[in-house]
């Protein structure tokens, strides 16, 4: 089941966000699951996709993904406006799962982490301040971490950890 899960996720973010003329970087994507192998990743750069689940196995090129605030969420929260995401990668199994996104925002650390820690804390995430990011729970009580860095005078860098 959570194989097929991945692997329909990772076909549908290559539909969500195909770029035809092929032209720039695209969203880098990895799902990993059952002990760390690689069921489906998505190359960001080439628009190579591979895939490996039981039954099939094969590499295709496809118009680069790119993915941006509007197709991820947390709890309803999406990304701070104009946010495009570098990477994405999916890990899991039948116990424990995680998520690590790398993206790229149009303001300062400051104002992203205010904005997130705003939004984040009206959808039940226990959060506290930790440097230029944040630290805390979901509403699930699943780690989470935002992380973020300086990227010129107004923009930042953000890689936000969810789960295990």
């Amino acid at each position: 089941m959570l194989r097929s899960l991945l692997f329909t996720s990772l076909c549908a973010l290559t539909l969500a966000g195909c770029d035809r003329s092929g032209s720039g970087q695209g969203t880098s994507v990895t799902i990993n699951a059952d002990g760390g192998n690689m069921l489906g990743a998505l190359d960001g750069k080439s628009g190579e996709m591979k895939i490996d689940v039981p039954g099939f196995s094969g590499k295709i090129k496809i118009p680069k993904v790119h993915l941006d605030a509007t197709n991820f969420d947390l709890n309803g929260v999406h990304l701070y406006p104009g946010s495009t995401i570098d990477s994405m990668d999916i890990t899991g199994n039948s116990d424990k799962g995680g998520m690590r996104l790398r993206f790229t925002s149009p303001a300062t650390p400051e104002t992203v982490r205010d904005w997130f820690q705003d939004r984040l804390s009206k959808a039940d995430f226990k959060l506290k301040q930790d440097a230029q990011g944040l630290t805390g729970t979901t509403d699930e009580h699943k780690p989470f971490r935002l992380d973020l860095t300086g990227d010129g005078a107004d923009r930042a860098k953000g890689t936000i950890v969810l789960g295990d």
